[in-house]
């Protein structure tokens, strides 16, 4: 479970097998998503989408959390007190661009139909792919506090996942939306305020005050506080 100073360490291999299974699954599902819904109901897909993804989700979280130290120790900067508080801000940032603004919870829920839409407000005027900058952030804030090969090499899976969203992500919308995708694409970036640097994206900061914001602070103060016993409970699962 912990730091043995050997770097192929089988749980190296089996964390990036996992990564690949949710890859092929979550990226698999979504590339189906237009054809599956023409077959059965949105809300059904949604739910199938659920109950596959989640799952392997969690199964990631606990690998991870139980083995964050094994390989080698490649830093060790937990005792230098300016880190600390960098690694949480860095991951409260990161949680702000994983959560998207255009999160929808009753679609997501599938409580209302889920559909696809094109939006440019919010945080999508900074990144148009918010979810794959929050979880460059993610990874660098744990990386640089966990310092181990280990999380390295599950920072370079997860970051490699999400630069493949990227693309597989334009893609698909370009095939809905055709045109008017395309339009928009030529208004954002995929790099955080490239666009607004350039000139062809201004920002509007009213339309961040959301009370989706105020709970996603809300949730980074509360997970903050039960982050230890996250651990801990994890930890009482031998895997």
């Amino acid at each position: 479970m912990y730091n043995n100073n050997n770097f192929l360490t089988p749980s190296h291999l089996i964390i990036l097998g996992l990564l690949l299974s949710f890859v092929i699954a979550h990226s698999g599902l979504a590339a189906l998503r237009s054809w599956a819904e023409t077959k059965i109901d949105p809300r059904l897909y949604r739910i199938f989408f659920a109950l596959v993804s989640l799952p392997l989700a969690v199964v990631l979280i606990i690998y991870f959390l139980n083995h964050r130290y094994d390989g080698l120790q490649l830093w060790q900067l937990q005792d230098v007190p300016i880190v600390k508080p960098i690694v949480w801000i860095l991951s409260a940032i990161s949680f702000l661009f994983l959560y998207p603004s255009t999160f929808n919870l009753l679609e997501i829920a599938a409580i209302q139909k889920p559909q696809v839409y094109l939006h440019e407000t919010g945080i999508i005027r900074i990144t148009r792919h918010p979810q794959m900058v929050g979880q460059v952030i993610w990874c660098i804030a744990h990386t640089l506090w966990l310092g181990t090969s280990f999380t390295f090499v599950t920072s370079v899976g997860l970051i490699l996942h999400h630069l493949f969203g990227v693309w597989h992500g334009d893609r698909r919308l370009k095939e809905r939306f055709g045109e008017s995708y395309e339009k928009l694409k030529s208004r954002t970036s995929v790099i955080p305020f490239l666009a607004i640097i350039q000139g062809r994206q201004t920002l509007h900061l009213q339309e961040f005050l959301r009370w989706a914001y105020l709970g996603v602070g809300v949730f980074i103060l509360l997970f903050w506080q039960a982050h230890p016993l996250l651990i801990c409970a994890t930890g009482n699962i031998d895997w």
